[in-house]
């Protein structure tokens, strides 16, 4: 039977991006099921997760300031850090896209840079689907085995990132002026985030085999196996602003 992979959402609009999530899943060889506040579905029947992108993150949540011209979705965040919560603990496989990268950090005690542009001044005020910056993937890292691409291209859709790191997590990628563009858990489970989108890249070879990871690692665990090991990772990526 093919995985169930349960994927949030917002309300409001978010039904575009989860389409591109099932043909990602679809492709990999899973079902997407999607999460959305107030309907429930119940994470027993689930076998792995995917915390989507979309508006800003509250920043209550982590102790930052709210800026006046951002949109942020409340009841989304409820839903997403109440479903980390409960599933965090089990070592079902997650992996986080762009704010969902960022509320994984967030759930493990880490914090943000409300906006990036206050802290990397000098970098570019990049908006775009198509895949014009490059990340760094730390060598001997469990994404670097398996995008097997750095430096990456990807996209940028995001004016926060990562800032305090969350507990049991790592820095695996960062781009050009040092930005936190990914993290993955220091132990054998399947936990990564990415801050690109890589559902919108479903052309892209290397960005479908982080799907197909997440799916294979879906199957494992429900066999009670671990698909990726931990590697062997440089150092070079550990040390940079806010991280």
């Amino acid at each position: 039977m093919k995985p169930r992979i349960g994927v949030t959402s917002s309300a409001r609009g978010g039904w575009r991006s989860f389409l591109m999530h099932r043909l990602a899943l679809w492709r990999a060889g899973a079902k997407a099921v999607r999460l959305v506040a107030g309907r429930g579905t119940p994470t027993e029947d689930l076998d792995g997760f995917i915390i989507g992108g979309g508006d800003d993150i509250g920043a209550e949540f982590y102790g930052g300031d709210m800026l006046p011209d951002v949109r942020i979705d409340p009841v989304r965040d409820q839903l997403e850090f109440d479903l980390l919560k409960e599933i965090l603990p089990t070592d079902k496989p997650i992996l986080g896209i762009c704010r969902g990268a960022q509320a994984i950090n967030i759930a493990l005690g880490g914090t943000l840079h409300t906006d990036i542009h206050e802290v990397y001044e000098e970098a570019p005020k990049m908006r775009t689907v198509l895949p014009k910056k490059q990340v760094l993937v730390l060598e001997g890292s469990r994404l670097d085995a398996i995008l097997k691409c750095s430096p990456c291209k990807v996209n940028a859709l995001h004016h926060q990132s990562i800032d305090k790191l969350g507990d049991g997590l790592k820095v695996v990628g960062r781009d050009q002026v040092g930005i936190v563009q990914a993290v993955e858990g220091e132990t054998n489970r399947f936990l990564v985030g990415v801050q690109w989108h890589p559902e919108l890249l479903f052309y892209a070879k290397a960005q479908q085999r982080l799907f197909r990871a997440l799916v294979e690692s879906a199957k494992a665990f429900a066999l009670g196996e671990v698909v990726f090991a931990s590697g062997r990772a440089s150092v070079e990526l550990s040390e940079g602003k806010g991280a």
